[in-house]
């Protein structure tokens, strides 16, 4: 939110003081860039650790032992297998708040007697907003997802010599359904969160606002 926010404030805002749904856009997949580069080590232990048990030869001990062996065995491009899928994804979280933002907008306008201040000041009508964008988001990207976990979880012997390759051979050996694999699981997983964070920034928002006046 920290990053999405600095980058928003950067956008020139139209004449009406509010930023375009592109500009939103522009926003997110530039916070989410950074986000996607800083994190992706992280996601490639992660991965490995959540498809081997404790007990299995080579499994890591922890998010350090592992960062530590990728590096030693498989050298920095090691801790970034999957980062083309990852910068992919990074139009999800540009989707969800382009969307997220549209649906605001469009909220406000419906009530233009409602002080803008306050935006919208029920908590379920942030939660409908938050889920439906993060819905949106996730149906549209989620086949990065599949492709950034099939490929951050090879280690000695590759399955798939790239981004195209795997693209080819999940088509090829699962079909189209095979991009997504997981996808309800996921979205139970992520929308209540999404929800909750929502929810408490654009109350705290709200609240920081009128009290700094």
């Amino acid at each position: 939110m920290d990053s999405y926010d600095f980058f928003k404030s950067r956008a020139p805002k139209g004449d009406d003081g509010r930023l375009a749904a592109s500009q939103h856009l522009i926003a997110s997949a530039e916070a989410g860039a950074i986000t996607a580069i800083t994190t992706n080590p992280l996601w490639v232990v992660k991965t490995r650790m959540c498809v081997t048990n404790r007990g299995d030869q080579g499994a890591y001990r922890g998010l350090v032992d592992g960062l530590s062996l990728i590096a030693r065995r498989e050298g920095i491009r090691g801790l970034y297998k999957g980062m083309v899928p990852a910068l992919f994804g990074v139009s999800h979280g540009a989707l969800q708040f382009m969307a997220y933002e549209d649906l605001k907008r469009r909220r406000i306008d419906a009530n233009p007697s409602r002080d803008k201040e306050r935006l919208v000041s029920s908590t379920v009508e942030y939660m409908i907003m938050a889920s439906t964008s993060k819905l949106f988001a996730t149906i549209s990207t989620y086949p990065y997802q599949v492709l950034r976990s099939r490929l951050q979880n090879q280690q000695t012997e590759s399955k798939y010599t790239g981004v195209v390759d795997a693209i080819r051979k999940i088509y090829r050996l699962e079909g189209f359904l095979g991009f997504y694999k997981g996808l309800v699981p996921n979205a139970i997983r992520v929308l209540p969160g999404t929800c909750i964070t929502f929810v408490v920034y654009e109350n705290l928002s709200t609240y920081f606002r009128e009290h700094a006046r």
